[in-house]
């Protein structure tokens, strides 16, 4: 009987180490890099230098051993290519030395059903915001649907470009400075149907650096690009007519965008839900996760386990390509 699983994040600048047991999460551990902005390779060296660092610790906290683990789970894709080998190196090393099977999850699916587990929405439209990603979707028929989503370039991967042409190190500081601004600049504003585009936006900014006060370009910046994500959300809440909407992802995180699509959700009579910020950054728990949703029907879990030559990366793994094939 699989009961305890193991999962391995490292998609990007975040290596995570997970465990969930019986359904719960006793172990988050990380060790991230993140030096304006990410090198793959460097980020992979260091990814492969804390993993048994950050594993010892998780398997510490949930008070287990290492041949008390029933499933590894890590995250197949998308992402950095060097960073993705590390986490399959890592499954794969384990499979072998432990005699464990090995599932590999879609990056994405994980932000969304870990958001699910802790606000216990069932059937919610969701806007998946991160560095390299930016999509709305609804689950049918056993796959996450996407019905819109950037054009060119991922919100949360536009606000770190800004962040850095700005002498600033991330998003998280382009929405510490937004804070402090009060004027408005106009901003190009760019939604196709349920899709959007931020290229165009981040060129603008970035040519705003030096002219006008960095905290008014913040303001300005969030405030254009979370109106065009609350646009594209809206237009599919309307067309979908679901209850509940979900934000996920890195940029889930910013407090403005939290705010904005609880206001429109108020407006709809919606409920509106996020996981802590724990688990919106990138994290082990979420793959340990949909690792355990994996086993909850014995036939289907044969489908998901790989063999030792399956256990590799896929980088350009979409959303939609993943069978979430349980609930």
């Amino acid at each position: 009987m699989i009961r305890t699983i193991l999962g391995i994040e490292s998609t990007a600048h975040t290596l995570g180490i997970g465990i969930v047991k019986d359904g719960k999460i006793k172990a988050n551990e990380k060790s991230m890099l993140f030096e304006y902005g990410i090198h793959p390779r460097k980020t992979a060296d260091h990814h492969a230098d804390q993993i048994q660092n950050v594993m010892r610790t998780a398997l510490q906290k949930a008070k287990l051993r290492m041949d008390e683990i029933d499933l590894v789970a890590f995250s197949q894709g998308p992402g950095i290519g060097p960073c993705l080998r590390i986490s399959a190196i890592a499954a794969r090393t384990l499979a072998i030395a432990y005699k464990i099977p090995v599932v590999g999850v879609n990056h994405c699916v994980a932000h969304i059903e870990i958001s699910k587990y802790f606000t216990k929405f069932r059937d919610p439209l969701i806007l998946y915001v991160s560095g390299g990603n930016t999509q709305i979707l609804i689950k049918e028929n056993e796959r996450y649907h996407v019905l819109g989503e950037t054009l060119d370039v991922g919100i949360g991967n536009m606000l770190d470009t800004f962040a850095r042409s700005a002498g600033l190190k991330s998003a998280k500081d382009v929405e510490d400075k937004a804070k402090k601004g009060n004027k408005y600049i106009e901003m190009p504003y760019s939604v196709k149907g349920m899709d959007a585009s931020f290229s165009g936006i981040l060129t603008h900014s970035e040519k705003l650096i030096g002219k006008e006060k960095i905290e008014d370009i913040c303001y300005s910046l969030q405030e254009t690009a979370y109106a065009a994500l609350c646009e594209i959300t809206e237009r599919a809440l309307a067309l979908t007519d679901k209850s509940e909407i979900i934000v996920c992802g890195g940029v889930a995180q910013n407090k403005r965008l939290q705010g904005m699509l609880s206001e429109m959700a108020k407006e709809w009579k919606c409920k509106f839900g996020v996981a802590p910020n724990e688990f919106n950054a990138d994290n082990g728990g979420m793959i340990a996760y949909v690792g355990y949703k994996m086993t909850e029907n014995k036939e289907i879990l044969k489908h998901y386990i790989l063999k030792e030559n399956e256990i590799v990366p896929k980088p350009k793994y979409r959303t939609d390509e993943f069978i979430a094939k349980w609930d």
